[in-house]
């Protein structure tokens, strides 16, 4: 019986070392637990962030879209603002060209009837 006390030790012996182990296996099984626990925490806040990001993006996109149309709308009206402008400036040259000429041809008209009063009156 010698023989089956000694192996039943030594089944004894990887019995107990077999718990020891499992038993430390259980510790890092519940370490990494309590590590996939934060790694989830994590992504669960990055997914959050995420979520947030984007919907700011399409908050922007969004304002981007409105100021792009508004630009559009104030580069037509600054054209025909411009049209308007250029309109108004001929219109303005062409009345300062007719006064210009008829002012010029009254001085000359005048230059001329004071020459001749001067002329006759140096004369006569």
């Amino acid at each position: 019986m010698s023989g089956l006390e000694n192996r039943i030790s030594r089944l004894e012996g990887e019995v107990s070392g077999l718990r020891s182990e499992v038993g430390k296996l259980s510790d890092r099984v519940s370490r990494l637990e309590e590590r996939v626990g934060r790694v989830e925490e994590a992504v669960n806040a990055l997914r959050e962030r995420v979520a947030r990001v984007e919907g700011i993006v399409e908050q922007m996109d969004k304002r981007l879209n409105h100021i792009e149309s508004e630009l559009r709308g104030f580069r037509e009206e600054f054209v025909t603002f411009r049209k308007e402008i250029g309109e108004r400036f001929g219109r303005v040259d062409e009345k300062f060209l007719v006064k210009s000429q008829v002012l010029g041809e009254r001085f000359l008209e005048s230059s001329q009837a004071l020459g001749e009063s001067l002329t006759r009156g140096s004369t006569g």
